[in-house]
């Protein structure tokens, strides 16, 4: 009795260790700054939306980049910046933490820095698609299901609303990484099509589950955290770290 007591404690244990491990290196290496004033940390433009004054036709994007302190060891902040055609500004539509309701759709620059985080671009629609998709995106917004309810772990947070969103609007693929923690929890439901729309996942809450998808690739979500494989542009995904090799594919019509 007394030793299969302690096997599963080492079992426990060396699970939380595995899934620990990437958050761990990710805060020792210094890859996330923990001890700067967020007023201080970088917040300039990484150059990968077009200039409004250069291209007139309409822009829908979807970036994400390691949350702020402590949370950017675990997984990311995503959002959408879309821009209507003719229009000299672009939007930014997310969810954040301290507001209520949650959703925030205001003017800003499309591809700032996430407080000292370099964004990435996971999806790029342009001309008559990113026309089509931005007034279906602001309905599904308006139905989101968690506007008034924000919560970390493991959802619903900033990257469940992407996710939602992403599954709600045809047409409009995201593959969020591995680290978007939040991305699994479907609310009242177990069974979803991927955020991607090429495959299916199975979740328990967002604490447990697994995706099978050719754009995601196979994904196992234990506490939140995912490991995953990407066979199809050969990759690693592991907790805290990310991806490891071959970059994903940016969804969209750019090429």
């Amino acid at each position: 009795m007394i030793r299969s007591l302690l096997r599963w404690l080492l079992c426990l244990v060396a699970l939380l260790a595995l899934l620990l491990a990437g958050p761990a290196w990710m805060l020792a290496s210094g890859t996330i700054a923990t001890d700067v004033h967020w007023s201080s940390l970088d917040r300039t433009s990484a150059g990968l939306a077009p200039l409004p004054e250069s291209s007139s036709e309409a822009v829908v994007q979807v970036y994400a980049a390691n949350a702020y302190n402590w949370r950017g060891a675990f997984g990311v902040h995503p959002w959408i910046a879309f821009k209507p055609e003719g229009e000299p500004d672009y939007r930014i539509l997310q969810v954040m933490s301290w507001r209520r309701p949650t959703i925030v759709n205001v003017i800003d620059m499309p591809d700032r820095a996430w407080f000292g985080n370099a964004p990435m671009l996971l999806a790029d629609y342009r001309g008559d698609a990113a026309a089509a998709l931005i007034p279906e995106i602001l309905e599904a917004s308006e139905r989101y299901p968690s506007a008034e309810r924000y919560r970390v772990w493991p959802g619903p947070n900033s990257n469940t609303f992407i996710a939602w969103v992403a599954r709600e609007v045809e047409g409009f693929d995201v593959a969020l990484p591995a680290t978007a923690v939040g991305k699994d929890f479907l609310f009242g439901s177990v069974v979803a099509p991927t955020p991607s729309g090429t495959g299916y996942q199975l979740s328990l809450g967002g604490v447990l589950g697994l995706m099978l998808a050719k754009e995601e690739g196979i994904e196992l979500n234990l506490l939140g955290l995912s490991f995953g494989v990407d066979v199809m542009r050969p990759a690693l995904k592991l907790p805290g770290i990310g991806r490891l090799g071959m970059p994903a594919r940016v969804a969209g019509n750019v090429d």
